[in-house]
């Protein structure tokens, strides 16, 4: 069985008592997990969900801080209280973050460049990623382990589309930054937008997140179920799917 566990979700910065994007994936089969984007307050939730020394991969999906920065506090927590002595953690990350990072991470984290169409293989899960309608170069990803497929939209306009993932996905976990009302204002999505593109790939569930943290749930909610044509679920800190 793969788990999702949302460690933050509000969209471009943390909102008060919030966290930036953050997700724990667990494939409970093959006892693989993975941190799935690293935005500020996340590595706080972390610890409430999972050791960190434990941590078979970190996944970052672009160099926007709002979805890496907390990898700096996992790395002076490395250096100063868990008692650091496996092996480097493999950092799956789009390009141009650990430049940015500016700490050293040898021994800690083992850095590892993708890119659109790439995959990688940790524990028994495979993943895939696609270049999203973002800038700078983000990267969606397929999660595929136990039988089950995640799908994570990271950052993205409507000219992507979650069907670039592929079919089957039991679980797409879809940006919805706001409401069709701001359709055009940022690179991002609307509720609509994600709901349709979920509808379109075939997926099973839907579950958006990023929202900005001055939007309404309950309507960027409401506009995604609408286009979907099913439930949708509202990602909030703390939050579990099991797929």
């Amino acid at each position: 069985m793969l788990t999702l566990t949302v460690l933050g979700c509000d969209g471009s910065h943390a909102g008060a008592g919030g966290a930036a994007s953050g997700y724990l994936v667990r494939s409970w089969t093959s006892k693989t997990t993975v941190w799935l984007d690293a935005g500020p307050g996340t590595f706080a939730n972390l610890q409430r969900f999972c050791d960190p020394g434990t941590l078979d991969a970190i996944v970052l999906s672009h160099e926007h801080t709002d979805h890496w920065s907390d990898v700096s506090g996992f790395v002076t927590a490395a250096h100063h209280t868990l008692g650091w002595t496996r092996d480097p953690v493999p950092v799956l990350a789009a390009p141009g973050i650990e430049a940015r990072l500016g700490k050293d991470t040898e021994g800690i984290l083992d850095w590892r460049t993708v890119g659109d169409g790439d995959g990688a293989d940790v524990g028994a899960m495979t993943m895939t990623f696609s270049a999203t309608d973002h800038g700078p170069v983000t990267l969606a990803v397929r999660l595929d382990g136990d039988g089950s497929a995640l799908g994570y939209s990271a950052d993205s306009g409507p000219g992507w589309s979650l069907e670039a993932l592929g079919s089957g996905l039991d679980l797409a976990l879809c940006e919805a930054t706001y409401t069709k009302d701001h359709e055009g204002t940022a690179q991002h999505m609307s509720g609509r937008q994600a709901g349709s593109t979920a509808k379109a790939a075939g997926a099973r569930r839907l579950v958006v997140t990023h929202r900005w943290p001055t939007i309404a749930a309950g309507a960027v909610r409401a506009e995604a179920a609408d286009a979907f044509g099913g439930p949708v679920g509202q990602a909030a800190v703390g939050r579990g799917y099991s797929l």
